[in-house]
This record gives structure tokens, C-alpha cells and sequence, in this order.
């Protein structure tokens, strides 16, 4: 079977129908167990269509008596209902990282179904922190997700918000992804299109992703941004200076570098790379 995750092993999956969310689990699920993962479902309702669908999965219940996946009440990973404590969060999943790598797993995945955990907005602006928080960790360590949300709870604006702070996501709005690289490629990536209709989101998606700078610079690899409106540079001047440091954006476009030029954005440094 061929993996269905993404390269930067963190999916964030929106859902307006039980059972297209199932049939993605499942093969998320066979997937991680074929490539020797601890696999968990994460979920609020045990009894639910999901979780039934996998519990009939050929092979799943020796799977979970052997260790190598378990259904995981939404409580006992997270706080139900709560306001998620992100850098708590990120640990506790490296934790269980370990323990599977301990027990002989190649690493640990999970399918976590986090609607209840970001129906406020006190909610969703921890839970956005965290997503950045856990996809730097994702970086270094053997662990993949998969975040879904069920759309018709949430609403567009707040599943956008989620996708945005996700590598990949199974929707086309947001148009943009602001998301953690490895350390030594800097201290974000940004993809897509960052336009007049999503700079607001984008304003947002840069206070969440709450990025720490590093003697002085911000290092953004934005060779995968397609489009790039002046309010986007003028928004990055803007961060840059509440944090007293300098954006480097790294772009393979030459178009930043003109427009930051003409507008004296003294704070972003453009980097045109091939």
C-alpha cells in the first residue's frame, strides 16, 4: 500500500462526512502499522463510525493486543474541552515517541480528531501555537499526524486557520502554509499565495507561529510561494520590528526583492536562491 503521508509527515484533514473521514484514517492507520509505527486514533467517541471501521480492520486487533495501535480516548492525549498547553502538549508526544521507539516501532503516528479541541477562540489561538510548536518537533523526530476537524462544527474561517499552520492540507483555502522546517533550514517555510484575500489570515498565522529570532534573523524559505502581495512584505516588515529583528526571506522570485526596495522595507532581507 502506498503511504498516504505527506513528505512533511503532517496532514491537517477537514471533514464534512463520517465516512470520507473514515476511509482516510484507515489507510493512514495501514499505513503507519505495514511501515512498523505505534499507531493511535485519537478520538472523543470511541463507539463512533471511525473507530468501529477500524476496529474491523483485518489484523487491527492483534495490532492493538500487541501494542501497535490503540484507540486513544481525546482525554487521556490532550485535555478535552481545555485550552491546550502547547510546549506540555509537543513533550508528552515526544514521550510516547520514545516509548514506541523503546518497544521496537519504527516511530509513532497518530490520527488525531481535535474538533473539540479548538470550538473557541481562546481554544483555536493555543491549539494554531501548538500545531507550529509539535511541526518543528515532527522535524527531528520519527512522528507523523494527521489533524482532522469536522468542518460543518467548525466552520470555514476556523478550518482555514488550522490548514494554514499545516504543511498539507486536503482543502484549497487557505492558499497559503506557514510552517516549522528543520532547524537548520531556518525557522519557517511559507507556500502558495499570500494575496489581498488572505492577509489577515496570514497576520495571524505569523503571531501564532510565534517565531524566535536567532542572533537577530528570522529565516523564512519561501521558495515553494508562488505569489507575493506588498501587504504580505509589509505585514513581514512589521513582525520583524515588534521582535527586533530582520526577515530573511528566501525566495527563488525576484519580485521581493524589487518591491521590498521600492517600499524601504528595511527590516526583510530577500534572498533569491535557484
Amino acid at each position: 500500500m502506498t503511504d498516504p503521508m505527506p513528505p512533511h509527515g503532517h496532514l491537517c484533514w477537514s471533514y464534512d462526512d463520517q465516512e470520507v473521514f473514515a476511509d482516510e484514517a484507515e489507510r493512514h492507520v495501514v499505513a503507519g502499522l505495514a511501515a512498523g509505527a505505534r499507531v493511535w486514533f485519537v478520538t472523543p467517541t470511541p463507539a463512533g463510525p471511525v473507530a468501529e471501521r477500524l476496529v474491523r480492520l483485518p489484523g487491527f486487533a492483534d495490532a492493538v493486543d500487541s501494542g501497535a495501535a490503540a484507540l486513544v480516548p481525546l482525554g487521556e492525549t490532550y485535555t478535552a474541552g481545555a485550552v491546550v498547553d502547547p510546549p506540555a502538549q509537543v513533550a508528552a508526544y515526544a514521550a510516547a515517541t520514545e516509548a514506541a521507539l523503546a518497544a521496537g516501532f519504527t516511530g509513532l503516528r497518530v490520527v488525531a480528531e481535535a474538533t473539540d479541541m479548538v470550538r473557541t477562540p481562546r481554544q483555536l489561538a493555543a491549539f494554531t501555537r501548538y500545531e507550529h510548536q509539535i511541526d518543528r518537533w515532527m522535524r527531528t523526530g520519527p512522528f507523523a499526524a494527521v489533524c482532522a476537524y469536522d468542518r460543518s462544527a467548525l466552520g470555514d474561517a476556523t478550518v482555514a486557520a488550522l490548514a494554514c499552520m499545516h504543511p498539507e492540507s486536503n482543502q484549497t483555502e487557505p492558499m497559503f502554509h506557514l510552517y516549522a522546517t528543520a532547524p537548520v533550514d531556518g525557522h519557517a517555510a511559507l507556500t502558495g499565495e499570500l494575496d489581498p484575500s488572505n492577509q489577515e489570515l496570514f497576520r495571524d498565522a505569523l503571531e501564532w507561529a510565534d517565531l524566535r529570532p536567532t542572533d537577530g534573523r528570522l529565516v523564512l524559505q519561501a521558495t515553494g510561494l508562488r505569489f507575493l502581495d506588498h501587504r504580505a512584505l509589509i505585514a513581514l516588515q512589521a513582525y520583524a520590528v515588534r521582535r527586533d529583528a530582520t526577515v530573511v526571506l528566501r525566495t527563488s522570485h525576484p519580485t521581493p526583492a524589487r518591491l521590498t526596495d521600492l517600499l524601504g522595507l528595511t527590516a526583510i532581507q530577500v534572498e533569491t536562491v535557484r
